[in-house]
């Protein structure tokens, strides 16, 4: 059994499932189904099998070696032994856990929509709470597999003589191609807005906090109308649970300060200002609802913002300020400003990315016309949830594309090593865990070879 091929695909389905929901083409004719495995009281639909292949297609990349059906089929499989075998050993997952995540993702889902749920039942044929149903059979899986599969290879670390040794062990005609890479930063600043646009907002949400209390609107319907946030917003503001430390403190502080039922007056925080209804508190989560309104910077603010990043843009280029230092110390981006606003890949943490996973496509092409050693004059943009930015982009390098190798590929190299250790530890796991649980498997499927644990 090919477990490093196998738990590659687990990991590229965890990080799909924010996604996919969102991604999948709605079926436009029924498709017979069946049940393919049995593991204990779980099971594996051909269905099942189908859609994770066809992730597991678009995944891959030039360079590597396509996933097979058989691959995928064990993957998934292996997933189902890791949650029976998980119940046998009681390593399992509270429902408040299962709620938080399944409400993020929901939410995330909803924002692709727009937040319009008509949209989202066109789409899929379902409603929000079928579809929210679905996601939470998934994320309940996977957290179970995460834990099970953290506890069975805890404290698995590689060093750069592992590193060196595996990849001495690859022969040197079978080391992966790698397509052109570059190294890109960017340092963005959010514009301030000025006080008395946010005052203006502050006091409509009091106004809003008044005409509730008096029985005058609705919360959830004021909430559909003017809430920012498009994945609460078609759900009447409601956030769902939220574990304690999940929110910005802002929000959680006010949140739990309130009795059940009572509504907040406006909360500032980087989102924009909120106004918080508390509607229960369960265990260590509580479950509120708000509505979310951004003060818009204006174009004064704005221009202020381009000639703060001109002026750091002529230090940069002068020699007197190095860039990363300058992300690090003014950059609003958080996802970048901590890596010296350089990108960074999230599989490998490294700074040497192909183009096209940059999440923006319009970067992709902003980059295209640029120059190694080029930094861009401030540009404004949109940001999709904080409104209108500024930012500079620098090209520092460029690698083509080449045989992997320890000098440029070190990241990528480490990360492949470990997956190979984890792929020991786990056939030697399953070799065992296997003998303990019920496996009943469609004979379609003998092919694979799934059993042999090898």
């Amino acid at each position: 059994m090919k477990l490093l091929n196998r738990f590659t695909f687990t990991l590229i389905s965890s990080l799909l499932i924010t996604a996919s929901y969102a991604q999948e083409t709605p079926p436009t004719g029924q498709v017979l189904d069946k049940i393919v495995a049995k593991v204990d009281n779980y099971i594996l639909l051909e269905s099942d099998v189908q859609k994770a292949y066809m992730e597991a297609l678009a995944q891959y990349q030039q360079g590597q070696v396509s996933p097979s059906r058989c691959e995928v089929f064990e993957s998934l499989m292996i997933n189902k032994l890791m949650v029976a075998k998980a119940e046998v050993d009681s390593i399992m997952v509270t429902d408040a856990e299962v709620m938080l995540q399944t409400d993020q993702r929901f939410n995330m889902v909803m924002q692709q929509f727009g937040g319009d749920e008509t949209t989202l039942v066109e789409a899929y044929g379902k409603t929000s709470d079928q579809l929210k149903a679905e996601i939470e059979d998934v994320i309940r899986e996977q957290l179970i597999v995460t834990r099970m599969r953290g506890q069975i290879t805890e404290g698995l670390t590689v060093s750069p003589n592992d590193v060196r040794q595996f990849y001495n062990s690859i022969p040197r005609d079978s080391l992966p191609l790698f397509t052109s890479e570059a190294t890109v930063g960017q340092i963005v600043i959010k514009p301030k807005v000025n006080p008395q646009t946010k005052q203006n907002l502050y006091d409509q949400l009091l106004q809003f906090k008044k005409d509730v209390g008096e029985g005058n609107s609705d919360f959830a319907v004021l909430a559909r109308k003017y809430s920012e946030d498009p994945g609460s917003a078609v759900n009447g503001g409601d956030l769902g649970f939220s574990s304690k430390g999940q929110m910005v403190p802002q929000y959680e502080s006010a949140a739990l300060g309130l009795k059940q039922g009572e509504i907040s007056d406006p909360v500032e925080s980087d989102y924009g200002f909120h106004m918080i209804q508390l509607l229960e508190i369960k265990g260590n989560t509580y479950n509120t609802r708000h509505i979310l309104m951004s003060p818009k910077a204006t174009e004064d603010d704005v221009k202020q913002s381009v000639r703060f990043l001109d002026s750091l843009r002529t230090e940069i280029v002068a020699g007197r300020l190095d860039f990363a230092k300058a992300a690090k110390d003014f950059s609003d981006d958080r996802g970048t400003s901590d890596n010296g606003g350089f990108f960074t890949d999230p599989s490998t943490n490294s700074s040497r990315l192909s183009l096209r996973t940059l999440e923006d496509p319009l970067l992709f092409f902003m980059i295209d016309t640029m120059k190694v050693g080029d930094i861009t004059l401030p540009m404004e943009f949109d940001d999709p949830r904080e409104g209108k930015k500024v930012r500079m982009l620098y090209y520092k390098a460029k690698y083509p594309a080449h045989r992997a190798n320890m000098e440029d590929d070190y990241e990528k190299l480490k990360a492949a090593t470990l997956r190979k250790k984890e792929e020991e530890i786990l056939s030697k796991w399953f070799i065992t865990a296997k003998e303990d649980i019920f496996i009943d498997l469609d004979p379609a499927y003998d092919r694979c070879n799934a059993l042999a644990g090898k």
